[in-house]
């Protein structure tokens, strides 16, 4: 598989781009080669794909569920019920959904946490994205849960073995207030033996801070730190309230976090300290957070969230400019991973979008990567290519229409389902 992109703008340059198997194989002014596709660039911008570092995929099907009220009764009166009814079929489906989004919106990775492991890594392996997954792992401090959670882990480690490259196994406690201490010690030991990432949410809201000062003594990132947990194969969601202490511990034992704005607006949990992050030198990732707590899943709406909420969080105008924002949405999130993406050049993973310059939103171009943070949208990208291979063009992803309707079917049957019981209840 070869594809050959011609006279394409490429930061303040025209160029031609040539990517061969999984990877681009030449950059340059007169590219003369052959390719099994062609694709003219004139009136195309090319910029590297999105990762999108912490997300729910299949939270697309509770998109607009459950709006307007504060997390932990968001989670556990409306979310968790819901999701209980949830089969490996819905995932697989509102998964696809996911991917269906994100591809239409230029992201061609995304970090998943949920049930069903097995539905969403079908649907990335069909839709032919790439992603890091993990089984939601809960236990309430309950011996009795943590055990078959365990096994869940060691099966599904197992099961992973079978998919492509383009998947990769992580593991997925879902905090510190669902998941027991001996527990989080087991993942920690569990990943550092077979080289897995764990993939958390840490210090959302205050309410998570009282509890584990109340409970253990200690501020979150302490009481991770006294398990064990502190390292470089640790990636933490959210992370609002964090003090320096606690950065400084995160920085000293090279542990990554991801920043979801919209995700932490929306339910009221806090400001990100984007500025004092980065003077420790935390490295910064950009999620979405799931569908039912942003209610999107569009990368370019995310970075302007990033950026304007830094600025106005730190009273400074100059924090998080256009092109470190640009970064944090797509190399930063692909080193997180260990990803040979985020960045177009010779060597790299072949996973970006052509973006139209004719588009309204992109009109004029004083700065591409002005237009991209601060005003571009998902409806400006023409194309998406993942791996070397083109998922969308001129805005149309082969079946997605099924998708739509499969996806909408699949609310209605868990719909019908939860009106059902509490009908007879």
């Amino acid at each position: 598989m070869s594809i050959l992109i011609k006279k394409v703008r490429l930061h303040n340059d025209v160029v031609d781009v040539l990517i061969e198997g999984t990877r681009f194989a030449a950059i340059g002014t007169d590219v003369d080669a052959h390719a099994a596709t062609h694709i003219d660039g004139t009136g195309l911008a090319l910029l590297p794909s999105f990762h999108n570092a912490h997300t729910h995929a299949a939270m697309t099907l509770l998109r607009g569920y459950a709006d307007d009220m504060p997390l932990h009764v968001w989670l556990s009166e409306h979310i968790w019920p819901f999701e209980a009814k949830l089969t490996e079929d819905d995932v697989y489906w509102g998964s696809k959904l996911a991917c269906l989004e994100m591809i239409k919106s230029g992201t061609t990775f995304f970090a998943d946490m949920y049930w069903h492991w097995r539905g969403t890594a079908r649907a990335v392996e069909e839709m032919g994205l790439r992603a890091a997954l993990s089984a939601a792992f809960f236990d309430f401090n309950d011996p009795d849960r943590a055990e078959p959670m365990k096994q869940q882990v060691m099966d599904l480690h197992a099961a992973s073995a079978a998919c492509s490259d383009r998947i990769q196994f992580m593991l997925g406690p879902h905090a510190i207030y669902t998941v027991s201490g001996e527990s989080l010690r087991w993942l920690a030991e569990y990943a550092r033996r077979h080289g897995l990432l764990i993939h958390m949410h840490l210090s959302e809201t205050t309410k998570e801070v009282d509890d584990c000062l109340r409970e253990h003594g200690v501020r979150p990132v302490e009481y991770l730190h006294s398990l064990g947990l502190l390292g470089p194969d640790l990636i933490l969601a959210h992370a609002v309230w964090m003090t320096d202490a606690e950065m400084a511990l995160l920085a000293q034992h090279g542990v990554r976090v991801v920043h979801c704005p919209s995700s932490n607006m929306k339910l009221a949990s806090g400001q990100f300290q984007y500025a004092q992050m980065h003077r420790h030198g935390i490295a910064v990732g950009l999620g979405t957070d799931g569908c039912c707590s942003n209610n999107s899943l569009d990368m370019f709406g995310e970075m302007k969230m990033a950026s304007l909420l830094a600025k106005v969080t730190a009273m400074d105008s100059t924090v998080l400019p256009a092109a470190e924002t640009l970064g944090m949405a797509s190399r930063a999130g692909a080193q997180m991973y260990g990803l040979d993406s985020g960045s177009i050049a010779t060597g790299m993973y072949a996973d970006c979008i052509l973006v139209t310059l004719d588009h309204v939103q992109m009109t004029p171009l004083h700065s591409l990567t002005s237009h991209a943070v601060y005003s571009a949208t998902g409806a400006c990208v023409d194309t998406t290519i993942c791996n070397g291979r083109v998922l969308m063009r001129h805005g149309v992803v082969e079946g997605e229409q099924e998708i739509i309707n499969q996806a909408r079917a699949a609310v209605t049957r868990r719909t019908a389902a939860i009106q059902d019981k509490t009908s007879c209840s």
